[in-house]
């Protein structure tokens, strides 16, 4: 059965942010990177538990995406009664690991 996917405000914000600073806007290859992005982002409908969890947090798990030094991270949630993954922050994966405060 397929899970509904839903992103959080704060989600969604990087998501757009993201956009701008790859330039998506005047860069193919820049827009096809992030459409390809959001559709691996989607895909989380079908079986989300195949993603890794977290170094952070065992509640978590982490989608990637992207090649070496350019890999993203979606990190999401998975509500199993509700049958929904929850993406709650976008962000580079070289960043620092994120605190609670990061994705709440």
């Amino acid at each position: 059965m397929a899970y509904l996917v839903s992103l959080t405000a704060r989600a969604e914000r990087d998501l757009a942010l993201l956009y701008v600073q790859i330039n998506a806007e005047d860069s193919e290859a820049a827009l096809k990177w992030h459409r390809g992005f959001k559709k691996a982002i989607l895909s989380l409908e079908e079986m989300p538990n195949r993603y890794p969890e977290t170094p952070e947090s065992d509640k978590f798990r982490h989608l990637l995406y992207g090649n070496k030094p350019h890999i993203y991270r979606a990190i999401f949630r998975l509500l199993e009664k509700q049958k929904q993954v929850e993406v709650l922050h976008i962000r580079h994966g070289a960043r620092r690991r994120f605190k609670r405060a990061d994705v709440a």
